[in-house]
């Protein structure tokens, strides 16, 4: 089944313009606001729209497509929901403005991670801590059961935007120096180099998803039972000692990770 009668490869702002449901679109099963999302979806993801840029208005879609104004609403709003698109009041929509990314295969901070591309990091500190090590905690950081730690929560914040909560441990002797910091603006990971003089080596990861509970939907803006990404990463120093231990809550709809998968380890053939 064809949707549009202008040519598929086409990508020029003119061809855009030009594509109208063909009669065969009409026939098909699958709603016409579904084509219609599908279709529009395809040329903001093919790079055809870029992101921040203003989509036709509900009159020309409704013109482009030949369709009906809530057929056309109904396609914006799925992309909406989707975080493709972002409406403005009295403006339009808008394709949305790329999701913040972090390269997964280096050890870096959130804000180390950002930086870079333009992005300006904060934390809203919920609540910094000494509590006694559990079963888990000890484990993880190589304590005795029961043994002092620093706890910390922050949600952190990409461009104004929460992005995830973080919980972090840390043996009381570095948490009470790194607490003392500024923990609204700085990584712990720099803080722990830079302030205390400890050089990272690697960190251990394991991600699922999980159903955001009522507290922590609260603290990232999210609904209740809204699926997160859960990371538990260790972090060692470069003598190979547990020294960071977090659980950090992340909205999928704001972030991605890029990772590189190579076919061979090195030096094999």
């Amino acid at each position: 089944m064809t949707l549009l009668t202008d040519s598929a490869n086409d990508d020029s702002p003119s061809a855009r313009g030009a594509g109208t449901l063909g009669a065969s679109a009409r026939d098909n099963p699958v709603p016409l606001h579904t084509q219609i999302r599908e279709d529009l979806r395809s040329q903001i993801t093919r790079g055809v729209f870029a992101p921040r840029q203003r989509l036709d208005s509900e009159s020309q879609l409704m013109q482009r497509y030949g369709v009906s104004r809530i057929t056309v609403r109904q396609a914006l709003q799925t992309l909406e929901q989707q975080g493709l698109i972002v409406k403005v009041a009295g403006k339009g929509s808008f394709v949305a403005p790329e999701r913040p990314s972090q390269d997964l295969t280096r050890l870096q901070g959130l804000a180390e991670a950002m930086a870079p591309q333009g992005h300006e990091i904060r934390n809203r500190v919920l609540a910094v801590r000494h509590e006694s090590a559990d079963a888990t905690i000890a484990q993880r950081l190589g304590l005795a059961l029961g043994e002092r730690v620093v706890y910390l929560r922050r949600v952190r914040l990409v461009d104004g935007v929460p992005l995830s909560l973080d919980l972090t441990w840390l043996p009381a002797a570095q948490g009470e120096l790194i607490a003392r910091g500024d923990l609204v603006r700085r990584d712990v990971f720099v803080m722990l180099e830079q302030d205390l003089g400890i050089t990272l080596g690697h960190a251990d990861l394991s991600i699922d998803a999980v159903a955001a509970e009522a507290e922590v939907a609260d603290e990232l803006g999210v609904g209740p039972g809204e699926a997160l990404l859960r990371i538990e990463r260790l972090t060692h120093t470069a003598s190979g000692r547990p020294i960071d231990w977090e659980t950090l809550y992340c909205r999928a709809d704001r972030y991605r990770w890029r990772l590189r998968l190579n076919r061979h380890l090195k030096g094999m053939a």
